[in-house]
Parts: C-alpha cells; sequence; structure tokens
C-alpha cells in the first residue's frame, strides 16, 4: 500500500494548501457580509419578532386548525393594525407641534413669561439668571438671537433623528412582513438553529444553546422591549386626546424610559402637575392623571405576565444594550440592542458556568448549568 511522503516540502505544501483555503473561505466570507450587511438590521429585527411571537402562532394556528400560514397572516394584520394607528396619532401630534411652534414665531407670537422675584435670591447664580430671563421676557427677538446659533448644530441632530425615526418605524413594518413568512415555517427553522448551534458547539450543546437564545430573546423581548412599547402607547394616547405639547415626543421618552429601565414616574408626574395647572381640576383633568398615573405603573403588571422564566438579564446589560444600539443604528437599535447584548451575555455566563468535562467523558457531554437554562 503507498503512503504519503511526509518529509519537510510535503508538511510545507499541505500547510500552504490549509492556508489559501482559509483565505479564500476568509474573502468569500468577508464578501457576503458587505453584501448582507444593509440588511443586517431589518432580519435581525425580523427574527427577533418571529421567535417573541411563534409560540402566539402556534396557539392561533391550533385553532386553526394546524395552519401555521393564515394564523400568521392574522397575526401580521393585528400588529400593522395596533402600530399604524396609535403611531399615526403622535406622528400627527409632533407635525401639529411643529407647525403651531413655526407659525408662532413667524407672527411674533412667542412669549416668555417674567421670572419670579425669587430667582434674584439664588445663592451664586441667581442674579445673573434673573438678568438674563428678564431681558428674554422683555425682548424675545434678543432671546432667539441668542440661542439660534447654539441650536444649528443641535437642529441638524434632530432632523437626523427624526428621520431614523421614520426610517425604523417603515424598517418595522417590513420587519414584521418577513416575520411572518418566517412563522410560517417555524418548525423548518427550528431544526435549522439546532443544527447550526451544533455544528458551532456540540451534538449534545447545540440544542440547550438554541433553547437558551430563544429564551433569552423572548424574555428581553416580551419583558423589556415590549412593556415599554406599550407603555408608550398607552401614555401617548392620553397626551394626544388630552392636549398635551409635544404630545409625540414626550410618547417617545416615555420608550426610551421603559427600555433603559427607569420609572415612567419621573415623565408622568410633572405631565399630571402640568394638566391640573394649565386645565384645572375639571373631571377630565381627573381622568387624564388617573390613565397616565395607571399606565406610568402598568409595567409592575405586565412584566410577572411577559418576563419569560429562567432567564434574569441584568438592568446594566439591558441599558447598555439600549443606549450602544440607538448610538450605533438609531431608533431600530434602541430594540435590536438589549436582546442582542442580552443574548451575548447569556451564552458568556452559560460558558463561565459550564461544569468541567469528567475525566473519561466525551467532550460533547459537558452540561450546561441547569439554573440557567430556562423553562425546567
Amino acid at each position: 500500500m503507498n503512503t504519503l511522503p511526509t518529509g519537510p516540502a510535503t508538511v510545507s505544501r499541505l500547510m500552504l494548501d490549509v492556508l489559501i483555503r482559509a483565505g479564500l473561505i476568509t474573502l468569500l466570507a468577508l464578501f457576503c457580509f458587505d453584501i448582507f450587511q444593509p440588511f443586517l438590521s431589518l432580519v435581525l429585527w425580523a427574527l427577533i419578532l418571529a421567535i417573541t411571537l411563534y409560540p402566539l402562532n402556534q396557539r392561533l394556528a391550533a385553532r386553526l386548525g394546524n395552519r401555521q400560514g393564515p394564523a400568521a397572516i392574522i397575526l401580521v394584520i393585528i400588529g400593522l393594525a395596533c402600530l399604524i394607528g396609535p403611531l399615526s396619532l403622535l406622528g400627527a401630534s409632533i407635525a401639529h407641534s411643529v407647525e403651531s411652534g413655526v407659525t408662532a414665531f413667524e407672527a411674533g407670537q412667542l412669549d416668555i413669561p417674567a421670572p419670579p422675584a425669587s430667582v434674584e435670591n439664588w445663592p451664586l447664580i441667581g442674579t445673573p439668571i434673573y438678568t438674563v430671563w428678564l431681558h428674554a421676557s422683555q425682548d424675545v427677538t434678543w432671546a432667539i438671537q441668542q440661542v439660534m446659533p447654539h441650536l444649528k448644530g443641535w437642529s441638524a441632530i434632530a432632523l437626523h433623528q427624526a428621520a431614523g425615526i421614520g426610517a425604523g418605524i417603515l424598517m418595522f413594518i417590513v420587519a414584521l412582513l418577513i416575520a411572518g413568512v418566517v412563522m410560517t415555517h417555524g418548525a423548518a427553522g427550528q431544526r435549522t438553529a439546532n443544527a447550526i448551534a451544533a455544528r458551532i458547539f456540540t451534538p449534545a450543546r447545540g440544542p440547550q444553546v438554541a433553547t437558551l437564545c430563544t429564551a433569552t430573546i423572548r424574555a428581553v423581548a416580551q419583558g423589556v422591549v415590549g412593556i415599554a412599547f406599550i407603555q408608550m402607547l398607552l401614555l401617548g394616547i392620553g397626551f394626544v386626546v388630552m392636549g398635551i405639547p409635544l404630545a409625540g415626543v414626550l410618547a417617545l421618552i416615555a420608550l426610551l424610559l421603559g427600555i433603559i429601565q427607569l420609572p415612567q414616574l419621573i415623565l408622568t408626574i410633572p405631565i399630571v402637575i402640568y394638566a391640573f395647572a394649565h386645565f384645572g381640576s375639571g373631571v377630565e383633568t381627573i381622568i387624564f392623571a388617573v390613565w397616565t398615573l395607571l399606565a406610568g405603573l402598568a409595567d409592575n403588571v405586565l412584566k410577572p405576565l411577559l418576563l419569560g422564566r429562567g432567564v434574569a438579564v441584568p438592568m446594566p446589560v439591558v441599558l447598555v444594550g439600549a443606549l450602544g444600539g440607538m448610538v450605533s443604528n438609531g431608533i431600530i437599535g434602541l430594540f435590536i440592542g438589549p436582546v442582542i447584548l442580552a443574548v451575548g451575555y447569556e451564552l458568556f455566563m452559560g460558558w463561565v458556568h459550564q461544569p468541567p468535562v469528567v475525566t473519561g467523558q466525551p467532550a460533547g457531554e459537558a452540561q450546561i448549568v441547569p439554573e440557567l437554562l430556562p423553562g425546567d
């Protein structure tokens, strides 16, 4: 039987062949990533929506005779209806606020109230603040001239963020449509995910990692992003109906507070005080105050219902993911960032707490710590 030569020249040629193949594979991977990169956020968002909504799609499909396609279509239609209606109201509110401000500015109707006398008695900064405030209340044109140079840079940032919000909403709608297609083939997608995880890790650990990723995505998407979005809609509708100025902007602030896990009372209490100060203590104001406070506290009821069991993602991970995602990918990154970072955190902690392989036991049979696997 002939054997391959094992001299230095042969070994060098084999190593060269391996390096060339690895280089070609790396080059191909870089080309593929460069082509796919513009659609990366859209695909990630669609997968997050599909994984989050898939259990609901399964229950609805069971009621329709195990028909996955019609169930996915119904979910997409309901999602679009729940999204477009409230967001159109908030968008109209933002446009109306901007239009009113521009009209008042052009008509010279902007009015700055005079400062209270107590401001002058503030230590150190009271006298200069009182002087500038009083001058601005007496001459609005002077105040605008002083502020305008500082607003030029911020106005460009504001317009860029506004365009990002519009693009994010459009991307969300497209991602929801793609998620409907993914949910239609959910069983095949689950098998593919398990196969990919088995190839990356081991056949024994791959399905466990896939289960952990799925549970983490659902926990963060439902318990953090979903609750924040629900609170934004509830508060935004109340702001629009009551006629609160800049209702759309305030609703977006409520969304940000919800995602970074800060209490909504930071926003709702000043707005309720404003409503009583400007609209009086009538029945409408009282109903608005009760609605606003209850909507701001709704996360205390929704979290036990929607937050996934067995996956406790620390708040700093969610906060860093939300802020970092928003900086890198705009408004859509505000949603994707916490989910992706939470998945990475859970995988890393699962690897850290994985027990060592027992001597004589195959490496593929090492198990993940049970408390890191949800649903057990």
